[in-house]
């Protein structure tokens, strides 16, 4: 599976797999440096799909079928 067909949780549950080798410490620094290049290019995919998760969440239909912004309204 290329790292575009993978989803936001699969993406995420494979860098967090990332960062726990990394912290242990016990990793020689080739593999190290490949794991952080796997890492970064999970974040950047994490990343790209929030912002096009965020940039359809910010248009809803409106009722005459038009794209408007969409408001999120804070609780006060």
């Amino acid at each position: 599976m290329s790292d575009n067909e993978l989803s936001f949780e699969e993406a995420m549950a494979q860098l967090e797999k990332i960062v726990e080798k990394l912290e242990t410490g016990d990793v020689p620094l080739e593999k190290a440096i490949d794991y952080y290049q796997d890492g970064m290019k999970l974040s950047k995919l994490c990343n790209d799909k929030l912002i096009h998760v965020e940039e359809k969440m910010t248009k809803i239909m409106n009722e005459q079928g038009e794209l408007e912004p969409f408001h999120i309204q804070e609780e006060e």
